[in-house]
This record gives structure tokens, C-alpha cells and sequence, in this order.
């Protein structure tokens, strides 16, 4: 029965040309201090396409003659004491027996094994995120032609970026990745129920994110698939906050932006609040216009949609939100040509969702044009409004809050799912949430 993995090896193959050589570099296991390892992660495009998640391996693909994909794995041979230290290995022969290899050596058969397979092929494919063989790259590349005698046919090849071809592939999400990222969110929306009921005045950050961690726990999501950002009052206006230390108190706002890594596939949530669980008049104003924006774009989800129009739709609802509350001054032509609602909103509203938290994949075509939805895309749509402390001329009631909301999206046959719509996200049901004696 063909893998999975075969079934995207082959996708793969058959997208490139027909005299082509991929070369797949897996991650190493990295030192936070001394012997002490950082927890190993996989890189995802070799994860992907190997389903191999051991440090310091290398994957090989080509076709041959008969146009048959050969799939080379290098790995860690077994060691039976490194074994006791650091867990078992699938070794050359479970390279082959576990994972489908067609053939399998190790590691330090690298450049050998190269050699003798890099041979007639005019392309080749690199896929080395970090680098880890930027400096054997071209002298790989050559070896054919310069271990050969005077008056053989030479191959001078080409080197490409395999994400070039293999990033666009990982867009479109197949059923099992689907119920693989619906599971992540589900973990991620118990994590963020949780974190709404303990909310409370004088709670630690930290508490908060603690408290994420315990409930995707639960659901075996033994990571997260980015740092948690918990962060009240006027940390939120960072958008990458991480420190996670401060007191959270009573009339601020907490932005949560949390997500479960389940399965190696990430969910990805943000939902504000108020510390003390009741929206003030200008929190709710604000919530509100922020909340309008992120429906108005969802609605607009369907295939054929071009993903430009789901920040556009965001933009011009907060502008005219914020043209409302007196915030920005003008009409709302005015205010969207000289785009002066980037002052409050100051990221895009969404990005791939997948393997990776900011998924790989271009937004636009081949042409330039900007990409049109279709099924099997999952995403997210994200807008927030920021007004730091130091926004001197704004009303002191709307100072030190930022506020995003986010949730995850799945383009459909026919239009689109919320996969992520089981956290309470109005103000009447993030307050009842809050206030409730569950």
C-alpha cells in the first residue's frame, strides 16, 4: 500500500523535470548548555516528505531510467549506548523497514553515497533551511564533472531552491492534514477556555500561559507551535511579547495569542479580554470594531477569492470604526488613500497555517497577481487595533490596550469553516464566560 509520504514524494517528483536530483537536509540536534539538548524538532519540509524525525539525516531522491523514485535515507546508525542516554534510533535497517526507504546508510557515508547517485542529472534540489551544507553545495554539484575522465560527457547542473516547487505543493491541505490541524485547534480552543475562566485581577502572566500549557497538555500536545504571548495593559502593543511576567490588573486588557503544536501541525488563536471580566465603554468600542472586521473578512471566504481582499476588508472596517470613535479625522476615502489607519493597525491580518505557524507557500501566482483561495487552504485572518501609553493625543481611555482577534480558516467547497469558533469571542459571551461560576 502506497505511504502517504510516497504519495507527496511522488507529487514532488512528478513536478519537477524529469533529469532531476533532490537533496533533503534534516535538522541536528542543537546544545542549550553544556550536555544539556534542546528538545529536537524536525525541519518541516523533511518531516513532510519523510515522516523521519531524528536528528543529522539526509534524504536523496531521483528517478531513474525506468522513471522509477529512488529514496536514499542517511541516518544515525543504531548505538546501543548513545540509545540508554537518548532513546531508541531507527538505524539504517529501520530506515528502510519503518520509513519506505528504497535504500539506507549512515551518515557518514554522505558524500560516497552522493557521488555514486548524483550522476546524468542536470537539476538539482536543495533543500538546507539552516545551511547546514552551504559550503559542499557546488563542489557536490561538480562532482561528476570533475572526478571524470577528459572525454566523458560532462553534467553541469543547475542548483535550485527545492521550495521553489515543494512550498506551493504544502498550501493546499489533504483530509488527514486537515483532521491533523482541526485536532491542534481543538486542544488550543480547551487552552484558551481555560485561560478566559482563570483570568482574574493581580494573576501572573505567567500563571496564564501555564495554564494554556496544562490544558493542550490534555489533548497530548506536548508543545506549542510559537512562545505564548500573554500579555496585559500595554504589552500587548508588541506584538511578539514574550516575556510573560507582569501582574495582569484590574481595567486592562489581556491579549492571549496561544496555539497547540499537535502531531507536528499548529493551530493558532488570539482572543482579548478584560483582566476583571467586564468590557469598559471604550474597551467594548474597540473590541467591537476589531470583532466586526474579522467577521467581515471571514464572510468573504470562499474558493476564488483573492487573499488580498481579506486584508483590505479588515482595513477599511477598522477605518471606519475608527472614524466613529473620533480616533482618526476625514472621510473614509480619504483615510484609505493616504492609509492612515496604519498608525492603530500595524500588521497584515493572516498567513498560511500548517506545519508551520506562518506556513510556507506564496500568496501570489506565477503572473504576480495575488493568490485566489481554493479548497484545502487553512489560514488565518487576525486584525487587532494598538494605542500604546505614549499615543499622548488619544483619550486616556483608550490608551495602553491592544486588542487582536484571531481565529483559524478553512476554505470549503462551498465557502468556509471556522475551526476555531468555540472560544468566545463577543463581548456578551467572553463576560459570561468570565463571570460564570464554572
Amino acid at each position: 500500500m502506497t505511504s502517504l509520504y510516497d504519495q507527496r514524494r511522488h507529487a514532488l517528483m512528478n513536478a519537477l523535470p524529469d533529469d532531476s536530483f533532490v537533496l533533503l537536509a534534516g535538522y541536528q540536534q542543537k546544545v542549550r548548555s553544556k550536555n544539556i539538548k534542546y528538545h529536537f524538532r524536525q525541519d518541516n519540509d523533511f518531516l513532510y516528505l519523510t515522516d523521519f524525525n531524528e536528528p543529522d539525516a539526509v534524504a536523496l531522491l531521483y528517478k531513474d531510467s525506468h522513471d522509477q523514485i529512488h529514496y536514499t535515507l542517511l541516518c544515525r546508525p543504531k548505538d546501543s549506548a548513545q540509545e540508554v542516554s537518548f532513546g531508541e534510533r531507527a538505524g539504517v535497517d529501520g530506515a528502510v523497514t519503518k520509513y519506505g526507504a528504497t535504500a539506507a546508510y549512515d551518515i557518514a557515508e554522505l558524500e560516497t553515497v552522493l557521488g555514486e547517485q548524483l550522476t546524468h542529472q542536470h537539476h538539482l534540489f536543495i533543500s538546507d533551511e539552516l545551511g547546514r551544507f552551504k559550503d559542499k553545495i557546488i563542489s557536490w554539484s561538480n562532482l561528476q564533472r570533475t572526478s571524470t575522465s577528459f572525454d566523458t560527457p560532462k553534467c553541469y547542473r543547475t542548483i535550485t531552491p527545492l521550495a521553489k516547487v515543494l512550498h506551493p505543493l504544502r498550501v493546499i491541505k489533504d483530509a488527514i492534514e486537515q483532521r491533523a490541524i482541526k485536532a491542534a485547534v481543538a486542544a488550543s480552543i480547551d487552552g484558551h477556555i481555560a485561560v478566559m475562566r482563570a483570568c482574574k485581577p493581580d494573576i501572573n502572566e505567567a500563571q496564564l500561559a501555564a495554564r494554556f500549557n496544562y490544558e493542550i497538555a490534555k489533548h497530548g500536545a506536548n508543545d506549542v507551535a510559537y512562545p505564548n504571548i500573554v500579555a496585559s495593559g500595554n504589552n500587548a502593543c508588541c506584538l511578539h511579547y514574550e516575556e510573560n511576567c507582569n501582574q495582569a490588573l484590574s481595567g486592562q486588557m489581556l491579549l492571549i495569542d496561544a496555539g497547540a503544536e499537535l502531531n507536528h501541525y499548529a493551530s493558532d488563536i488570539t482572543r482579548s479580554y478584560p483582566v476583571n471580566g467586564k468590557f469598559s465603554a471604550a474597551q467594548a468600542t474597540i473590541y467591537q470594531i476589531v470583532l466586526n472586521a474579522l467577521d467581515a473578512a471571514i464572510a468573504q471566504v470562499k474558493p476564488g477569492t483573492p487573499w488580498n481582499i481579506l486584508y483590505e476588508t479588515c482595513m477599511r472596517v477598522m477605518a471606519e470604526g475608527l472614524l466613529e470613535t473620533g480616533l482618526l479625522q476625514g472621510n473614509i476615502e480619504e483615510v484609505m488613500a493616504t492609509q492612515s489607519y496604519k498608525r492603530f493597525t500595524v500588521h497584515k491580518t493572516g498567513h498560511w497555517l500548517g506545519m508551520d505557524v506562518h506556513d510556507v507557500g506564496p500568496y501570489h501566482d506565477n503572473n504576480g497577481q495575488w493568490r485566489t483561495l481554493a479548497t484545502g487552504m487553512i489560514f488565518t485572518i487576525e486584525p487587532g487595533i494598538y494605542i500604546p501609553e505614549s499615543f499622548d493625543d488619544v483619550p486616556q481611555e483608550y490608551r495602553g490596550m491592544g486588542i487582536r482577534i484571531e481565529d483559524d480558516i478553512l476554505v470549503t467547497l462551498e465557502g468556509h469553516e471556522n475551526l476555531s469558533a468555540a472560544v468566545p469571542r463577543t463581548i456578551a459571551a467572553i463576560e459570561a464566560m468570565m463571570n460564570s461560576d464554572e
